[in-house]
């Protein structure tokens, strides 16, 4: 690669790398919500509460509302499959444990099986003063309520949110809910709403707290695309996979003078490029590790060979003979556990010079969450005044 080659291609990078981030930058300023509950993780004192049993069911006149078994997720309709519970008992996990906040998610057939049979809104905050949902102190839990049948739904919020929160709780339920409730996918539904929700209280999606604001906004841009569909994945990724096959290209096959004659250099074909390689060069190429390409001046027989490094190959670089020729396995020697790390033995062999090395590695123990929220089995004793926002399919 010539000077001039690296000089475009570093522009290109750079070009490239600057509107990413000024994209993800821009998205990630216009999406950020107002305002957003402060991290506020629980204490030590909090972290290994006592276990309690489930508290049983309560009434309210002639309505008796559901008891709960889990502090995170109690899917009564069977909307959601194990994984995808889990999925979302860890995302819920993990928001209390950043930010302190209860939130939990309740699917139920009908109101009309607890005795309710009108509006959505006093069943969601009789229920949620019922189970005490968040921080006696501060009243700020979530509920996510969705009736199947009755093809309604609630997010009640505790009395410590104000007012303005209720509008921000229906474009969750409007954006992140109701499109894939309409088609009747509940799963995607719940988990792509509880990630909005997640959102809308602390600023970023589960899992993304410590982002810039630029790595937010493309994790907001990719999430997007997701709802959208996997078409429009493709309408981005088809055009920007042929401005970079058509820029390897050009750097490839532009024409270059010979750097001692000047004259326009002409190149070989496949066949007789192998003319020009050593061994070690035919053999990256027969392992598809390296491509190389042989120019030559037709005057002064000056000849230039380069090097391009295959994107997807499994071979790396030998200490040795520094050839694209290197392969790697790794044997397990130890699995890990719960309780004790494991042992793999990695072996690397050069395929050109023979050089063979090996290294033992530690597989880390499998992780076993111990964390406060994993280990709350009750709810904190808030309290709701009947905030939120409701939605219907």
């Amino acid at each position: 690669m010539t000077r001039q080659d690296i000089r475009v291609a570093l522009t290109i990078v750079a070009l490239v790398l600057g509107l990413g981030w000024a994209i993800g930058y821009g998205v990630g300023l216009m999406t950020r919500p107002a305002s957003v509950v402060p991290e506020n993780p629980p204490s030590e004192a909090l972290k290994s509460p006592a276990r309690k049993a489930p508290r049983a069911a309560s009434t309210e006149g002639n309505i008796r509302y559901p008891d709960y078994e889990d502090v995170y997720v109690n899917d009564y309709a069977d909307l959601l499959d194990p994984a995808a519970e889990e999925r979302v008992r860890d995302r819920l996990i993990a928001l209390y444990d950043h930010s302190g906040v209860e939130m939990t998610v309740l699917t139920i057939d009908n109101m009309g099986m607890y005795g309710h049979g009108g509006p959505i809104e006093p069943f969601a905050t009789g229920l949620f003063n019922s189970w005490g949902i968040g921080n006696a102190e501060r009243n700020d839990g979530v509920l996510v309520l969705v009736s199947r049948y009755d093809r309604k739904m609630r997010i009640e919020i505790g009395a410590g949110y104000d007012r303005s929160w209720d509008s921000r709780m229906q474009r969750v339920i409007d954006v992140g809910f109701l499109p894939y409730f309409r088609r009747d996918e509940y799963q995607l539904g719940i988990e792509a709403g509880v990630d909005e929700t997640i959102r809308e209280l602390t600023g970023a999606y589960p899992g993304d707290w410590d982002m810039g604001t630029a790595q937010r906004g493309w994790s907001w841009l990719a999430r997007a695309v997701d709802r959208v569909g996997e078409w429009v994945l493709s309408l981005l990724l088809v055009p920007l996979g042929g401005v970079a096959l058509w820029v390897r290209r050009y750097l490839r096959n532009r024409d270059r003078p010979c750097v001692q004659c000047r004259t326009p250099m002409l190149r070989a074909g496949e066949e007789a490029d192998d003319e020009h390689l050593d061994g070690g060069q035919r053999l990256e190429e027969y392992l598809k590790s390296v491509d190389y390409d042989v120019w030559h001046c037709p005057d002064c027989g000056h000849i230039d060979i380069h090097r391009y490094k295959s994107w997807f190959s499994g071979y790396g670089a030998c200490p040795q003979c520094n050839y694209r020729t290197l392969s790697t396995t790794s044997t397990v020697l130890s699995a890990a556990t719960k309780s004790r790390s494991g042992r793999k033995r990695v072996d690397y062999d050069c395929a050109h010079c023979g050089h063979h090395d090996s290294e033992i590695r530690t597989i880390p123990k499998i992780s076993d969450s111990n964390s406060s929220g994993s280990g709350r089995s009750s709810f904190g004793g808030g309290s709701s005044s009947g905030g939120g926002a409701s939605g219907s399919w």
